[in-house]
């Protein structure tokens, strides 16, 4: 029923009479129209941060900035515009476990939380959670002061201790947030053991503690596995809420616990409108149903409208039981009454009986889940996110649209998705969609809007316990207003002989709020020879979309197009056009093997051509072979394909730089350094004049744009880059040295002859999951008026084994490509495919692949197709059975004889899954011959 205030909204107040009788008794209904989903295009995703050490839990300061600790112990501070990060201070923790035994092992603790207070602006104050360095196991709250953007050691004051075991791993919890009282909320996790069973860990059995979680998540006198609510106080004390499950002086119980029953709770979040609490919620890692032993593991997103029992480690998701099992004889004794719950451990020093079971919100298998689909199947770590309201962005800078009001945004550490929950007017579940379906997230950590507006995403990377190439922070913004229209401009020609007859091409442009658009091309000589120059020579002028042009002057023209669109935005690209000269015609084939996967020792043949207008042609003699400069490099891994083919470097360069030369673009390299000359430091070529004779140069000066230094070349000081990896800075260095106009042994190229042989090899020190690229240029001679012209051909070879994830492919469709812990590609429903471009078959035997089923997947088969999903089938695998527990497999696709460079699709079929069914995960893919 549509409420009156929102009625106001849509319907003049100047309704009368009868209509407005039955609107006001209720007799007539209105919905409101929904607003629509914002087009995908209004969100750029921005990487502010990367390579970070174990990123935990993210806040906001109020004027922006960002403040993120890091689990050993660090806190740090970034500036979102200028991307400086400051460290601001630095906590011993204790980040090890040591058993009975005396053996040590990593822990889940260290630091672990962190919020900022809601009267920061006046109080300065942080407050974090951790586990302090020394003898007594104990996680606690502890209030700082931020001053200057240092933290304020003196300032300590512990708010809240919590006794823990460090004996056994796991589960530590740590989000904080606030209502809108002032209370903070923390999450703790049961410091149980899941490794004795994956079911409940319920071991009654004497000195079983570490493995039985009544002990904490069911104990009503303990505060792990509950989420704590306090009133913090200006002295360092707290007071009690309201409204918290147990009334302080109840015996036998902890008056902080708000709710209690969890296992892993992760990243809370409060609903400023109702003050609803959210979170997700870690589940244990059964696959199966047990009987008596209880039910498969389920990962929870959660929501708590007001103190109670989620019901860790007796019941789970939808208040399904466990069994009370006597791990000594492993019988289950009984089934558990999530209505009447129970414990009757030893380790329990509160409460016999239990509050009732509260079911999830939200609750999903490793399989895929019957109520929530759309949550797909995999291995799976819920990490939840904040509920939107526009209320809390009121003169934000960029605020998301009215579209996702009152909707939670969750994400899961492992399946890749950010996800977008609806809830009614009583904020209960309607649906769900993915944010942003094209993108894929990693190891996402922490999900959080920052005050203006933006959504921030903290992802942990790849890798447990170390810092990661893909630990980064990442940005989403919202544009709600005009978008520039977005501008191509080419040419049918880009280089000629005189006269140059050439259509100017605006192909691409386009405007995302479909406005009319006006082009004005300009083109003016840019680089002019004084003996042709003419005096004053006009820049000409074109309001068609694609003008032809004819230029009978010779130089290098520069064709600009600006484009408007209805309300006055502009945006500009330009085309330059090298007139009087015709560029080279550089052909490169491979006559014997395969043309585009590289098999290190297994030999090819190529074959090259150049022709030139002007110059005339290897084959007549007329350009010598050694003016054709021919190269053949192992690329690394982590190059990028585009850019080696599209960089056109002068034609005695090496592709084997394309890594470097990015690497430097994208550092501050050039701010103090120039190719040729000096600048606040030297220039490339005087580096490498003074370290080409001498050994050991690339590591010792890898090592020093890592650590930084001085005193070499003057008074200023080399900045460090400990971001950088080693191979990485290696890689610069061998750029940096090539400088010397000499090939030295680390540095050189191979000089090829026009035809010839090549075995292909990976180079020394690298780790054979690189590609390989052959590649010839030719530099002509010029003409009259116009400078010489470059044309260069390369084939890239790619690594035999493929790995699973986007850019590996040119198209997908059906595919949700999971970048966690290990990288795969889910194929959901009959016909989902990965496509690969300029695929050689040729010499391929077999297409091997390593494939991972999930529980209640139904597998299927996978195909082989050329140029469409349902063109030409190159090959079969057998079927690939599904499995109640996850299961490990492989299969084999026998290549049929084929021919030429096409599209390679890899289809997954299975006539009988659902449109929203995944059938498999593709985790390897291996080219064999």
């Amino acid at each position: 029923m549509l409420t009156f205030n929102l009625l106001r909204k849509i319907q003049p107040l100047s309704v009368a009479g009868p209509l407005a009788l039955l609107l006001s008794l209720g007799l007539i209904a209105y919905r409101a129209a929904d607003p629509a989903p914002p087009e995908a295009n209004r969100f750029t995703k921005v990487v502010l941060a990367e390579k970070l050490n174990e990123p935990m839990e993210m806040a906001f300061l109020p004027d922006g900035r960002i403040l993120w600790i890091e689990r050993k112990g660090l806190i740090k501070l970034m500036n979102p515009d200028t991307r400086a990060i400051t460290e601001v201070g630095s906590i011993p923790v204790s980040t090890k476990y040591t058993s009975k035994n005396g053996s040590k092992s990593e822990a889940e603790d260290g630091l672990l939380g962190l919020t900022v207070d809601p009267n920061f602006t006046k109080n300065h104050w942080l407050y974090l959670y951790y586990s302090p360095e020394g003898a007594e196991a104990k996680n606690i709250i502890a209030r700082y002061e931020l001053t200057n953007d240092k933290l304020v050691d003196a300032s300590k004051k512990v708010l809240l201790e919590i006794g823990t075991q460090r004996e056994q791993c796991c589960h530590t919890g740590g989000g904080m947030t606030w209502d809108r009282a002032g209370n903070l909320y923390l999450s703790t996790g049961d410091n149980t053991s899941p490794r004795a069973t994956m079911y409940a860990p319920i071991d009654e059995r004497a000195d079983h503690g570490p493995w039985d979680a009544q002990k904490s998540s069911g104990n009503t006198n303990d505060l792990r596995g509950k989420i704590i609510r306090i009133h913090p106080q200006a002295d360092g004390t707290y007071t009690i809420p309201e409204g918290n499950l147990f009334a302080k002086g109840t015996p036998k119980t902890r008056p902080e616990i708000y709710t209690m029953g969890h296992r892993n709770p992760w990243r809370l979040s409060i609903d400023s409108k109702t003050d609803y609490l959210y979170w997700g919620e870690v589940g244990p890692d059964a696959s199966v149903d047990s009987t008596g032993w209880g039910p498969r593991g389920y990962d929870e997103f959660n929501q708590a409208r007001r103190a109670g029992n989620f019901g860790w480690p007796l019941v789970i998701a939808d208040n399904k039981p466990y069994g009370s099992v006597d791990f000594a004889t492993n019988k289950v004794r009984f089934q558990i009454d999530p209505a009447k719950p129970i414990n009757n451990s030893p380790s329990n020093t509160g409460l016999n009986e239990l509050p009732p079971a509260q079911k999830a919100f939200m609750w999903y298998p490793y399989g895929l889940s019957s109520e929530f689909p759309l949550l797909g199947s995999s291995g799976r770590s819920a990490t939840g996110g904040p509920v939107f309201r526009q209320a809390d962005f009121v003169g934000a800078k960029r605020s998301f649209p009215a579209y996702y009001e009152g909707k939670w945004f969750i994400t899961d550490f492992m399946r890749g998705w950010i996800m977008v929950v609806s809830m009614d007017e009583q904020s209960n579940y309607q649906s769900m969609e993915r944010f942003l379906p094209n993108e894929t997230v990693g190891s996402a950590i922490d999900l959080k809007f920052a005050p203006n507006g933006d959504l921030y995403l903290l992802e942990y990377g790849s890798a447990w316990f170390r810092g990661n190439d893909n630990a980064r922070i990442v940005r989403f913004e919202y544009n709600a207003g005009n978008r520039k229209p977005i501008v191509q401009a080419s040419a049918s020609k880009l280089a000629g002989a005189l006269p140059l007859k050439t259509q100017l091409l605006s192909t691409g442009t386009k405007d995302d709020d479909h406005d009319a658009l006006k082009y004005v091309w300009t083109v003016r000589r840019s680089t002019v020879r004084r003996s042709t120059a003419t005096k004053g020579e006009p820049t000409r002028t074109f309001t068609q979309a694609n003008p032809g042009i004819t230029f009978d002057q010779p130089g290098t023209y520069r064709a600009t197009l600006t484009v408007t669109d209805a309300k006055g935005a502009t945006n500009s690209q330009s085309v330059d056009i090298r007139v009087g000269n015709e560029p080279p015609v550089v052909d490169l084939a491979i006559t014997k093997g395969n043309q585009s996967f590289f098999f290190p020792g297994k030999p090819l043949t190529y074959k090259t051509s150049v022709l030139d207008k002007e110059d005339g042609s290897v084959a007549n003699g007329t350009i010598a072979p050694q003016q054709v400069a021919i190269t053949a490099d192992y690329l690394p891994e982590g190059y990028d394909p585009i850019e080696v083919a599209q960089s056109h470097r002068d034609a005695d360069a090496s592709a084997q730089f394309a890594t470097a030369q990015r690497l430097i673009k994208n550092s501050d390299c050039l701010a103090c350094h120039q190719p040729d000359k000096r600048s606040l430091g030297p220039g490339f070529t005087e580096i490498a004049q003074k370290y080409k004779s001498q050994a050991g140069a690339v590591t010792l000066l890898a090592q020093k744009v890592i650590k930084g230094g001085n005193g070499v070349w003057g008074d200023h000081s080399m900045s460090a880059h400990p971001t950088l990896s080693e191979g990485n800075a290696a890689e610069m260095v061998k750029y940096i040295l090539s400088f010397t106009g000499e090939k030295t042994s680390e540095t050189k190229a191979a000089t090829l002859p026009l035809a010839g042989e090549l075995a292909p090899e990976v180079a020394k020190g690298e780790n054979g999951k690189g590609g390989y690229v052959i590649r010839a240029a030719y530099r002509d001679r010029g003409s009259k008026g116009a400078a010489g012209l470059e044309t260069e051909r390369a084939i890239i070879l790619r690594n035999p084994v493929v790995q699973p994830v986007p850019t590996q492919f040119d198209a997908s469709q059906g595919v949700t490509f999971t970048a966690a812990q290990t990288n795969r590609a889910l194929l959901t429903g009959d016909g989902a495919y990965l496509a690969m471009k300029g695929v050689d078959l040729n010499g391929i035997a077999t297409v091997n692949f390593t494939i991972v089923v999930d529980p209640g997947a139904p597998g299927g088969t996978l195909e082989l197709h050329l140029d469409s999903p349902n063109g030409p089938l190159a090959g079969t695998s057998p079927p690939i059975v599904g499995a109640k527990t996850t299961k490990y497999t492989a299969a084999k696709i026998t290549v049929q004889p084929t021919t030429g460079l096409h599209t390679l699709y890899i289809v997954g079929r299975n006539t009988g899954a659902k449109a929203e069914q995944p059938l498999l995960h593709l985790s390897r893919i291996q080219f064999q011959p």
